[in-house]
């Protein structure tokens, strides 16, 4: 199963007692493909590191590199052609579409409503709240 994770998604995730840190233990354990692109990881490390600081991003790039070391397989890094233009009320959000159709991705799971527009619109990936997904595919 093929995965975009929104950042909001991800800084819930990355809390080590977070209740939706089994999305993070699911893709290190091989269960989901995590795909991302260069759009996307520029803003998980603008957003991360204004946050929560340097270091916390440091840690997120360092792991993000020991698994697409160890297990290439778990990420994928996607290259958007076309831009997609869905997410009407916040635009900025549109890279993550962009990169879940190019990627082919199974959802995008995401606490942000402007994904909503996605429902029924004919594209494969879907959005998804990282607690929904957790209880449909991880527990």
């Amino acid at each position: 199963m093929i995965v975009v994770i929104d950042t909001n998604a991800l800084l819930q995730a990355l809390g080590n007692h977070s209740h939706v840190r089994p999305l993070l233990d699911a893709w290190f354990s091989g269960r989901l493909i995590w795909a991302m692109s260069n759009d996307i990881q520029h803003e998980y490390e603008e957003i991360i590191t204004r946050r929560s600081g340097a270091a916390r991003w440091q840690r997120l790039e360092m792991m993000l590199d020991l698994v697409a070391g160890t297990r290439p397989e778990t990420l994928r890094m996607a290259t958007p052609t076309f831009r997609f233009h869905q997410i009407i009320d916040d635009p900025d959000d549109d890279k993550f579409v962009d990169c879940a159709i190019a990627a082919e991705a199974d959802y995008i799971i995401t606490s942000d409503h402007h994904f909503d527009v996605l429902i029924g619109s004919g594209y494969k990936p879907q959005p998804i709240t990282p607690e929904e997904f957790i209880r449909r595919h991880v527990t």
